[in-house]
């Protein structure tokens, strides 16, 4: 049988269907899990992930451990995902943008303007509403464990500073794989670029794309700033990040151990928050210090422009119900 632990990109390459198909070694036989995340070693989900396999292997007496593989070693988000729904990874961290098609209750989280502030978007993900989410990925084959920042997202690009949505007009931006990213940037009037995350900087030195949408953290740890030297303070979603578990994994754990690592992804919540905060004003203040040029935006404007596409996915009465649970906790 293949051994789980030494999955590489060349394995996945030959298609989840493969994978599938492939006799699988559960990751409880050696009590060692894999962890995939696109992001670079250190970033806050990598450190945080991390921290919680610490916490795992002590409560277990090191009977059960976490590998984490960091920047896209295991492939990207899309990848990673499928990969652990059909049990060839453990655990994936992956941000809501990449959940939307596919788990629609992570929609409403990743609607532009839903949040007013990280306070708040935070409330939303410790409250029923977070768990809620957590529990629709069970209908695909996933445990959601804990929900992670991603800060606010705003937009970025080589040509100019963006104050009202009329300056996006004509631009090429990459969003991420996500029905809503794209309805809004088109909304806006520039031209919708779906990419994975990695190819983002070369595509931009190439002039494939003008500009993307990101949190500073991010903008800061891929060098995108190296590329892109404005940065227009928009903050039009706080689309948070997801930490999730195979079934087949989960469901080969003792009761008690599966209680061990929901209660380890639980803490490592404050764990990654408080990491986040911290490096998101590192990463802010290093980029603005490098010469990229910052503004604010008609923020009135942006909600107006935004706003059809809010009501078009409110149409839906399960994401609408989610949607007055969020703004309760405004």
């Amino acid at each position: 049988m293949r051994d789980r632990t030494v999955i590489n990109r060349r394995h996945m390459l030959v298609g989840v269907g493969a994978l599938c198909a492939a006799p699988l070694v559960n990751a409880t036989t050696d009590g060692l899990m894999t962890a995939a995340d696109v992001h670079v070693d250190g970033y806050p989900t990598v450190a945080a992930v991390r921290w919680m396999g610490q916490k795992i292997e002590k409560e277990t007496g090191g009977r059960l451990r976490i590998r984490v593989y960091h920047a896209g070693q295991l492939g990207r988000e899309n990848d990673t995902i499928d990969l652990t729904r059909f049990g060839a990874l453990d655990i994936t961290r992956v941000n809501f943008a990449s959940l939307n098609n596919a788990f629609p209750l992570t929609q409403t989280f990743a609607l532009p303007y839903v949040f007013d502030s990280v306070a708040h978007m935070r409330r939303a993900a410790d409250s029923e509403v977070g768990q809620e989410v957590l529990r629709g990925f069970e209908k695909r084959d996933l445990i959601g464990l804990a929900l992670y920042d991603a800060g606010s997202r705003s937009f970025y690009n080589v040509h100019r500073p963006i104050v009202e949505p009329a300056d996006l007009h004509g631009l090429k931006l990459r969003v991420p794989p996500s029905d809503i990213f794209i309805d809004l940037v088109r909304k806006l009037g520039a031209n919708p670029t779906p990419l994975p995350y990695g190819e983002v900087y070369s595509a931009m030195q190439t002039h494939l794309i003008e500009g993307a949408e990101n949190n500073w953290r991010t903008f800061h740890t891929s060098r995108h700033f190296e590329v892109a030297r404005f940065w227009s303070q928009s903050e039009h979603s706080f689309s948070p990040e997801a930490v999730l578990m195979s079934r087949r994994t989960y469901d080969a754990l003792s009761a008690g151990d599966r209680e061990i690592v929901r209660s380890a992804a639980r803490e490592s919540v404050a764990f990654m928050r408080e990491l986040w905060d911290r490096m998101e004003i590192e990463s802010r203040d290093l980029v603005i210090k490098s010469g990229v040029k910052v503004n604010e935006v008609d923020r009135d404007a942006f909600h107006a422009s935004a706003r059809p596409v809010v009501e078009s996915y409110l149409r839906r009465s399960s994401l609408h119900k989610l949607y007055e649970g969020i703004r309760a906790l405004a």
